[in-house]
């Protein structure tokens, strides 16, 4: 799997419709969306999975309007349950060979973050976007049966080595995607499907998490040996325990060549809460387009100072901040909504 900061093919989203994920702001987050096609469609294709030809037509008019054009984005009627095509839209892998490269698409069953009832058609997007692009599909199974993963719990440096967390994927009672499946059957899974050769293993993420702990919430990878960690400074905060027991870890962790990663602190924001519900408000869930990065805000005064981080460590294209207060009321924010399609 080649790491998000590698050239694209083109970026994967899904148009926003189901209206429990944000209540009482569809509209609002449509703008939204029309934001973020406005910044990744200079570099690359906006694949774009609308319901209908009507939503068809109602995506391209939010798009035209926020100043996006149409002109890189390729809609898609296909039905869906939900937008986040970071979990159920297609993951590419690629192999090189003497005539070149090749992608392909693994199937990995996408179930709701086995929490949800309503997942069936959206774990038919990689069948589509595989016979829509010729690609092969693998059909990823363990232990006999088929093998759940979603794209929010997993983060790779292309190099070899995957980062996730016990949380997601190895609690034996909450959200339990892979019943049965212990750490090897696990890590056996990922190095076969994935092509990785080490699995880094952190704890869990923050409160509010409705995946129950996906790593892009938590810690990524900003090239093969750097990565960002979130780390929450008020010893009063309810995150303060959670978070700094990755941080404990940290010493312990080696890359696929045995190297030590360097480990950068990135800030939390301030609490954020709906309905008395705390967010998964998170700096982590940037994403990584060919035209710029793409951060959460939170109108916060530390989106300034995670701005400034991640600039540093991303020299070679602009990092934009794009006001998710009100995408987190979906519990999840840009890298949540946005798949990558990597360049052959």
């Amino acid at each position: 799997m080649p790491a998000e900061w590698e050239p694209h093919e083109a970026t994967w989203l899904g148009w926003p419709h189901n209206p429990t994920d944000w209540p009482d702001k569809l509209d609002t987050i449509r703008w939204v969306y029309a934001e973020m096609a406005r910044k990744i469609a200079p570099g690359e294709t906006v694949r774009l999975l609308v319901n209908s030809r009507g939503e068809e037509k109602q995506a391209r008019r939010y798009l035209e309007r926020g100043g996006a054009g149409t002109e890189r984005v390729e809609l898609i009627v296909h039905p869906t349950n939900r937008g986040w095509m970071r979990d159920s839209g297609p993951v590419f892998v690629r192999r090189q060979a003497r005539r070149g490269s090749e992608t392909a698409i693994v199937h990995f069953h996408f179930n709701a973050w086995a929490k949800y009832p309503d997942w069936r058609k959206d774990r038919r997007v990689p069948e589509m976007a595989a016979a829509r692009l010729g690609k092969r599909l693998f059909d990823a199974r363990a232990g006999g049966r088929a093998f759940v993963l979603e794209g929010g719990g997993i983060d790779v440096n292309g190099r070899g080595t995957l980062l996730t967390t016990e949380e997601c994927y190895l609690d034996p009672q909450t959200q339990v995607r892979n019943p049965g499946l212990d750490r090897a059957g696990f890590e056996a899974a990922v190095k076969q499907y994935l092509g990785v050769t080490k699995v880094l293993w952190l704890a869990g993420g923050p409160v509010g998490d409705d995946t129950h702990g996906h790593i892009d919430d938590i810690c990524r990878f900003v090239n093969p040996r750097i990565m960002v960690l979130v780390r929450e400074d008020n010893p009063g905060d309810a995150n303060y325990r959670r978070l700094a027991e990755n941080w404990e870890r940290v010493p312990d962790l080696r890359l696929e060549d045995g190297a030590k990663p360097e480990v950068i602190p990135l800030p939390m924001p301030a609490p954020l809460y709906f309905e008395g519900e705390r967010l998964p408000a998170s700096y982590a869930n940037f994403y990584i387009a060919n035209a710029a990065v793409l951060v959460p805000t939170f109108n916060d005064p530390r989106d300034r100072e995670a701005l400034g981080i991640l600039a540093e460590l991303f020299p070679d294209r602009p990092v934009v901040g794009i006001h998710a207060v009100d995408l987190v009321l979906g519990f999840g924010t840009l890298h949540c909504l946005t798949q990558q399609q990597p360049a052959e």
